[in-house]
Parts: C-alpha cells; sequence; structure tokens
C-alpha cells in the first residue's frame, strides 16, 4: 500500500489552499470554526452534527424509503446499489451489487436490507438501547442497502485489513476495496455524532491513533485510498434538505471534505475537496465524468480544456494515459479490468481525484 499513500499524498498537496467550505455549504458550516485542526475541530462539528439532525426519520418505513432514494443506481433508477457486493453477472445473489429497490425485506434470497455500517450490538451501549425506531439505531447515515445474506455473512464482524472484494478475514470483516472509503467515513460520522457510544476502536482492528486512542488509523487510511463516490454525496445532499420526506436535516462532514479527518487525527492525507477559493482553480464544475461505474470500452468526460488523464490502480500503479479536450471526450477504457480505479485529471488549473469503477 505505500505506493498510493504517496498517490494520495500527492494529489492532496499539489492543490493546497486555505480551508474554506464551497458556496453551497457554507451556511450549513457557519458555526464551525476551520481555523481549528485536532479535537477542538472535532468538538466543533460535532454541535453542528447533532445540532442539524432536526428530523429522526424512523427505522421503518422511513430508512427503507430514504435508501431507495439516496442508494440509487446512478446506471439503474429502479435499482439500489448494495454495499460489499461487487458481482451482478456470477449468478450468486449473495454478491449483486445492484438489486431492485422492489425487493427490499428481510427474508434471505433475492431481498436486501439495512445494514448498520457500525454494528447495532459493538457500541456501548448497544444502538438500540432507546428504542429501534429512533437514532441512533435509525440513523440513516449509518445504514446502506445489503444483500440479506451479505448482511449476515458481515453481522457484527469487526472491520479489518485487506484487499479485493468484502470477505471474511480470520473473523474480522474486510468490506471490499469499492466500500472502505464509506465504511471509514460512516464510522467517523458515527463517533461524531455519538461520541462515546461509538468510538471506532469497538468496530475496527488496528493500530489506535496517537491524537486520540479512540480512532484506528486503518479508517484513515481508508479515508484517503477510497475517495467519496457520487452515492455519499447523494445521501449526504438528500438528508440535509428537510423538505424531502425522509430527511435528518444533518450531514456527513468527512463526505463533504474527507481532509477533515487529516486535520484532526492526521494520518494518511486524504483529498482536500474544499479548494475552491480561486475562480483560477481546477473544479468539479469544469468537467464531467460518464458513465461511473462504465461497464462499455468508453469513458466520457466532458470538458471545455485541455485535460490530461491518468488511471491508477488501487496500488497505485498508473496504467493509462491519455489527454481529452472539448473536441475529444471518449477515452477508450477497454484494457482495463473490473475494479476500482483512481482517475487522476490535471488542466492548466491544477489537479483532481476521483474514483471510477469499471465493471
Amino acid at each position: 500500500m505505500k505506493h498510493i499513500y504517496f498517490l494520495l499524498l500527492f494529489f492532496t498537496t499539489v492543490c493546497f489552499a486555505q480551508l474554506t467550505p464551497p458556496n453551497e455549504l457554507q451556511t450549513y458550516y457557519s458555526d464551525v470554526d476551520f481555523n481549528k485542526t485536532g479535537l477542538n475541530l472535532f468538538n466543533d462539528l460535532a454541535v453542528t452534527t447533532a445540532f442539524k439532525h432536526t428530523n429522526f426519520i424512523s427505522y421503518t418505513p422511513g430508512v427503507w424509503e430514504a435508501d431507495k432514494i439516496t442508494d440509487e443506481d446512478p446506471i439503474n433508477s429502479s435499482n439500489v446499489l448494495l454495499i460489499y457486493g461487487y458481482n451482478d453477472t456470477d449468478g450468486n445473489h449473495v454478491t449483486d451489487r445492484t438489486r431492485s429497490k422492489t425487493l427490499n425485506g428481510g427474508n434471505a434470497g433475492t431481498n436486501w436490507n439495512r445494514e448498520h455500517v457500525f454494528a447495532n450490538s459493538l457500541a456501548s451501549p448497544s444502538l438500540d438501547n432507546t428504542g429501534t425506531n429512533v437514532p441512533p439505531y435509525a440513523d440513516a447515515h449509518n445504514l446502506r442497502p445489503s444483500d440479506v445474506t451479505m448482511n449476515s455473512n458481515r453481522g457484527n464482524l469487526k472491520f479489518v485489513d485487506g484487499s479485493g472484494t468484502a470477505k471474511n478475514i480470520s473473523g474480522s470483516w474486510y468490506p471490499g476495496d469499492e466500500w472502505k472509503g464509506d465504511v471509514a467515513r460512516i464510522i467517523m460520522y458515527m463517533y461524531l455524532r455519538y461520541g462515546s457510544q461509538c468510538f471506532p476502536s469497538f468496530v475496527s482492528v488496528g493500530t489506535l491513533n496517537s491524537t486520540d486512542s479512540n480512532m484506528i488509523n486503518l479508517l484513515l487510511d481508508w479515508n484517503a485510498e477510497d475517495p467519496v463516490s457520487s452515492i455519499e454525496d447523494n445521501r449526504n445532499d438528500y438528508h440535509e434538505n428537510t423538505s424531502n420526506t425522509y430527511a435528518q436535516g444533518n450531514r456527513n462532514p468527512f463526505i463533504d471534505n474527507p481532509y477533515l479527518a487529516t486535520l484532526i487525527w492526521g494520518g494518511t492525507l486524504a483529498e482536500n475537496r474544499w479548494n475552491t477559493l480561486s475562480s483560477n482553480e481546477f473544479k468539479d464544475s469544469d468537467f464531467k465524468i460518464y458513465p461511473n461505474p462504465v461497464s462499455e470500452n468508453n469513458l466520457n468526460i466532458k470538458t471545455n480544456q485541455l485535460l490530461n488523464v491518468e488511471f491508477f490502480n488501487i496500488l497505485g500503479k498508473s496504467i493509462l494515459k491519455t489527454h481529452v479536450d472539448s473536441n475529444h471526450s471518449k477515452v477508450n477504457v477497454g484494457q482495463l479490468t473490473k475494479g476500482m480505479y483512481i482517475l487522476k485529471l490535471t488542466s492548466s488549473k491544477g489537479s483532481v481525484t476521483k474514483k471510477l469503477v469499471k465493471q
């Protein structure tokens, strides 16, 4: 993993700027002092995260209905994405990555249910200590669609380092390369929102953080190695807006900016998504990538400027380089095998990185 650490360090430092939320988030984070670091910043974010949690949605039907919206498959709006899943074509429903929204339920087979990423019984007291229809048990930020059997296979196993797809490793659980960043940011949120009830050390295996002995460094590694996905962004945007029927009102700050974890706990440098102070900086609005996940040979990158494009595998090895502009927007990704990649886009304004999944 040393290669990927170096890679993400480079990505983070080339575009370093003063930490300020983008315009659309400045009102939400208006009470947070981003000049702070360490546990002082953690405490500021914790107050905002709790204060903004104004709507306690029910476990049933609230979380069911919210997940159908927030975890919608970007390729097929009739489906949801299933956490820990990785293959829709191997004939094994347990490993499915997507499934029809209508198949929610508790029966093993083709149903999907709600996975507590921070396992209920690993919290202290357990998440259902105050009831199953209220938070923290029914906190939607912690509940992701999952195949019923895959959910059972994970059970309350603690998270551990690994590689490849989701699996039991000597009595602990590796969530899979595609999902490990999602897991890390969810665990960080639960710690932020519920404090000592949800210490990361309760739910993951690894070395203790030197700044905070309740944090596990493995989660900081995963937060850096696996960039934020569109599903994570969708979940955050939906739940902030309380005009949505099943929204909570609060966000997961570590999805908004994984670099907040670096400022609080140190460890492996994560992507800073808030480098938007200068109008001359390279921003998400300068390009569009689709489809993602990509299952065909062509990936479209829509832009109005010249972009150098480089693909890295999860070990940090560069495997494809090319460029696109307004006249040439298709990149042949036929040589990429199925899996997760880091896509680096570089323009005259700077560099950004994105996660790409090849199906």
